[in-house]
């Protein structure tokens, strides 16, 4: 596992963690890497100091897969919860989320997709909207 420290073209600085440095670059060139603020995916690795290995054995390699497994479970859960509560809207999630936020619907929790465009768009006009956590991988097909 590798952390990279990532900035998005709107300067949020954010990490993500990548079974390798070509997972990462993979990931990136499909457009699978978003800003988890504003759901950009122009996003490239932000400078970071080196990790330095000491003379004495760390815990930090077992702490940091504790961590990352705690990290994967929270957006597993957030993500059900959405899908188990909220109304999926597909691609109108942007005219949907308006429609609410400007009273022309009723109020209701929803989600769905939305270009970066559109999210910059609804955040600049005050609409409240957050990215959902990717999915996960599904726990057994993870080596």
């Amino acid at each position: 596992m590798i952390r990279y420290a990532l900035k998005c073209d709107h300067d949020h600085g954010f990490d993500a963690w990548f079974g390798s440095s070509s997972d990462y670059d993979d990931q990136a060139a499909r457009g699978f890497v978003e800003c988890p603020f504003c759901g950009s995916r122009t996003v490239e690795k932000a400078i970071m100091a080196p990790s330095v290995a000491g003379t004495k054995r760390s815990a930090a390699p077992e702490m940091a897969t504790q961590m990352q497994t705690l990290m994967m479970e929270a957006a597993r859960e957030v993500r059900a919860h959405v899908e188990a509560n909220f109304d999926y809207v597909g691609d109108a999630f942007a005219r949907e989320a308006r429609d609410i936020h400007e009273g022309r619907a009723d109020k209701r929790e929803i989600y769905g997709e939305a270009t970066p465009a559109e999210v910059r768009k609804l955040k600049d006009d005050g609409v409240p909207v957050a990215p959902l956590p990717a999915a996960p991988p599904d726990k057994a097909k993870v080596n």
